[in-house]
């Protein structure tokens, strides 16, 4: 454990001068950085290009490949000292999009957990103004150094007066002024993308992430909605969701039972059962939750698992939840009846009209319809085994962005689907990289409430014997 010392601050309080973590938080600042970050990465990219006319042509290859490895750590050092939305959006495309350059998406995945920390005095700050004394009087031992740090705010090790290992995420100071600045910003690259679909309103789809953005600076909120999933999910045999500690969290310090295991990339490297087993989890979290709980965490990155050899997975980070209506979870449930179950494609083209995913009347044929659709349903289309690979993720992608599309002129996202999309597309992307091979139609009848299908494989008997004592 490391030393709890203040680093030679008053016993009563901390330092009188107050560094600051965020300093840009303008809507100016933070779109200027945003712009000498392309600026440099272009002058990088050009001066270069220039260095290669003079570099022998059996070096050139490794010199093309040096380069781009240093631009995209640049620029994803750049997102990650900017904390915030620009961040969260390095972390997004960094699992994906599979066709980003290897250098691209190695430097982007830094952002999944290890961007840069701020000071132990800062942090101390932090801690002393919410929980009114300095980490080494509130806990028996606080780690100095951060073992986490993502876009909102970092995590520190630590041990509870009573001896409870516990992870204690403090935030960032000034984050929310950053992030009111990454949300004008953000308006003017929804207005863009309004017209490149003239036919999309980009106000919902705004607010909602809005709404959404700004509840995730409230760790209280995130509280209430980690207490949500750990009380839904106790005992259960393969999930884990760290208890909360309440009378050490406030609005901006969140301290929960600390869980050891590795990470996602290292599961990677893992055998393929070790992989599949892993994708079946995280899977069936997803969905039981959607269905069951008609909850889900709008931010399924891989820096969000912890995974360990006696076969449990940890979920962490519930600052960007999403709570539907039961109304919503009931049009989920017919999109998936009509679609998939019934292959109804006129009463499927009536469901997501009603629910405002097509406008009515779309001069558009019902068979263009469901062919665009039936993307997101891929993994569940047969009753087979199916493994997941980059391409489906990366064709995912592409349909949802496909202007040239005939479709796409008239879809609309309401709110109950902004964090849908997140969740399918980042489901997919996750499951490509692990490569997860599954009967996925199998495992989704159990969890749809239209089949409550009985479990054929390991994971779901185990989960229906969960179910059973709840």
């Amino acid at each position: 454990m490391g030393s709890s010392n203040t680093g030679g601050q008053p016993e009563t309080g901390p330092a009188s001068h107050r560094s600051r973590l965020i300093s840009t938080s303008s809507r100016l600042a933070r779109s200027g950085e945003l712009v000498l970050a392309s600026l440099k990465l272009g002058a990088k990219a050009l001066y270069g290009r220039a260095k290669i006319l003079l570099v022998p042509k059996s070096r050139k290859e490794l010199v093309i490949e040096e380069n781009r490895r240093k631009a995209s750590e640049d620029f994803a050092k750049t997102l990650g000292g900017m904390k915030g939305l620009a961040a969260k959006l390095g972390q997004m495309a960094s699992y994906l999009d599979e066709s980003l350059p290897e250098e691209t998406r190695k430097a982007l995945s830094q952002l999944q957990a290890d961007m840069p920390a701020m000071t132990y005095e800062i942090t101390s700050q932090v801690i002393y103004e919410q929980l009114g004394k300095l980490p080494d009087k509130v806990f028996a031992d606080f780690e100095e150094r951060p073992f986490a740090a993502a876009s909102i705010g970092q995590v520190h090790r630590a041990v509870t007066k009573s001896g409870i290992q516990v992870a204690v995420k403090v935030q960032y100071p000034g984050i929310e002024k950053a992030l009111k600045a990454d949300m004008s910003n953000a308006s003017m690259l929804f207005s863009a993308i309004g017209m490149m679909f003239p036919h999309l309103d980009p106000k919902p789809i705004v607010e909602e992430l809005r709404v959404r953005l700004f509840e995730e600076v409230d760790y209280k909120v995130e509280a209430d909605n980690q207490r949500l999933f750990s009380e839904f999910y106790k005992s259960h045999p393969f999930i884990g969701i760290p208890r909360v500690i309440d009378e050490l969290s406030t609005t901006k310090v969140l301290t929960s039972e600390y869980v050891d295991g590795v990470r996602f990339s290292e599961i990677t490297s893992w055998d393929q059962s070790d992989r599949d087993w892993a994708g079946e989890v995280i899977f069936r979290f997803v969905f039981r939750s959607l269905y069951s709980l008609c909850a889900f965490n709008g931010d399924p990155h891989p820096g969000n698992y912890l995974f360990t050899k006696s076969k449990k997975v940890t979920f962490l980070d519930f600052g960007l939840v999403k709570r539907f209506t039961q109304n919503e979870s009931v049009i989920f449930n017919e999109m998936v009846r009509t679609m998939i179950t019934h292959r109804d494609i006129d009463e499927f083209r009536r469901v997501i009209e009603k629910a405002g995913l097509l406008k009515e009347n779309a001069k558009v044929s019902t068979q263009e319809v469901a062919e665009y659709f039936s993307t997101f349903y891929e993994l569940v289309k047969d009753n087979c085994e199916y493994q997941v690979t980059p391409e489906l993720s990366t064709k995912l992608l592409r349909t949802v962005l496909a202007t040239s599309n005939p479709v796409t002129k008239f879809a609309t996202v309401p709110p109950a689907f902004v964090l849908i999309q997140r969740i399918n597309l980042g489901i997919y992307a996750l499951l490509a990289q692990l490569r997860a091979t599954a009967n996925w139609r199998e495992i989704a009848e159990e969890l749809w409430p239209h089949v409550s299908a009985q479990p054929k494989s390991k994971l779901g008997i185990l989960e229906q014997e969960w179910l059973s004592l709840k």
